[in-house]
């Protein structure tokens, strides 16, 4: 009996020192790297929707999913009767205007043959009336014919004067005429063109909406195009590490299609505008080391790098107590940390590397 007590006894010992030796370390000197973590989704650069900006019926699909296009491309024909009618009555009234302003018979040519004869006549009556003012200075002739003379000269001149002024007048409202009628014209062409839709980058047609035959409407896309080599990565940060992350930090991206395999990229741009309903910021990055091949919507994980310091006194988060204490043989001591990661937490002061200490009790 007494052989099993102290059998007992030493197995219970030596099962309690194993415990504290396996509970207890001591601080060690390491590199310490502070980062951010970050969900990845990978998109590729200068992604856009394709939108129509008018409304009708998508006639021709000339690209399919997969092809590569080029800028100004033409990818889709949308078919509406009303812009083509529209063009057809606008040319028409613009050859009108361009005929009345300066065509083969112009409205201006009867009213400049009319300031034409009104100014022969001016002339002829100035002369007549210049004769009878003479005479009458003479004391020839009477007063009656004088005044007539006089006020057929002044008429004819007030007459000249008024088809001088409408001849003016007409001639710039025809030129403005004409002018708002090439406008409209021009105008009517823009709409017509339109209805073709071109690719205003080089890259891959990601994604077709639409299908031969539907309505295309301006609040709603019709295909998603991308470059067809450069990929950025999307990243979505929580919005109380926002505030860490800058331009041109690291950051290591994780994919999950090539098995975890480590690449590294740089922040390349910071949106300002935070999702309320994820709560995140989301922020790009593009890769230095670039994958052999990537497709849009791949998924993976990545950590930026905040903050990198060697030979720092680190310990292991999990021996915390209270954020700022740790247990060690003298009790609990207050400490001062410093940077911290998934892991490993800076130590700036309270203990040494030659301290030991022990997994805090639950």
């Amino acid at each position: 009996m007494i052989k099993k007590i102290t059998f007992i006894l030493l197995v219970l010992t030596l099962f309690s020192c194993s415990e504290e030796l396996e509970t207890s370390v001591s601080p060690e000197i390491k590199t310490i790297t502070e980062s951010v973590y970050s969900s990845v989704t990978i998109q590729p650069d200068s992604m856009y929707e394709v939108f129509s900006v008018v409304t009708g019926i998508l006639d021709k699909q000339l690209v399919d999913e997969g092809d590569v296009v080029t800028i100004n491309q033409s990818l889709f024909q949308i078919t509406n009767n009303n812009p083509k009618l529209n063009t057809q009555n606008a040319k028409l009234s613009m050859d009108i205007a361009r005929d009345n302003y300066k065509g083969e018979n112009p409205l201006l040519t009867d009213l400049m043959n009319e300031v034409k004869l009104s100014q022969f006549k001016l002339a002829s009556d100035s002369m007549n009336f210049e004769r009878q003012k003479s005479l009458w200075s003479q004391k020839i002739g009477s007063k009656i014919d004088y005044d007539n003379r006089k006020l057929q000269y002044e008429t004819s001149k007030s007459n000249t004067q008024i088809l001088q002024n409408k001849f003016n007048r007409t001639s710039i409202q025809l030129k403005q005429q004409y002018q708002q009628a090439v406008n409209n014209y021009e105008a009517s062409l823009t709409m017509t063109n339109d209805f073709t839709i071109e690719s205003k980058i080089e890259g891959t047609v990601y994604s077709i909406y639409k299908k031969q035959g539907e309505i295309i409407s301006a609040q709603q896309p019709i295909a998603m195009i991308g470059h067809s080599k450069n990929f950025i990565a999307e990243l979505l940060i929580d919005e109380v590490d926002i505030i860490k992350i800058k331009e041109d930090q690291t950051a290591l991206i994780t994919i999950d299609a090539y098995n975890k395999k480590v690449f590294k990229a740089k922040i390349t741009k910071i949106y300002p505008q935070k999702n309320n309903r994820s709560q995140t910021f989301k922020i790009e990055a593009r890769f230095i080391d670039v994958p052999e091949k990537l497709y849009p919507g791949l998924s993976g994980e990545a950590n930026i790098l905040i903050n990198e310091k060697p030979n720092a006194l680190t310990i292991p988060k999990t021996y915390l107590v209270d954020e700022n204490h740790v247990k060690t043989n003298n009790g609990l001591i207050e400490i001062t940390t410093g940077l911290e990661n998934l892991d490993l937490i800076e130590v700036l002061s309270g203990i040494t590397k030659d301290d030991e200490i022990y997994f805090p009790e639950e």
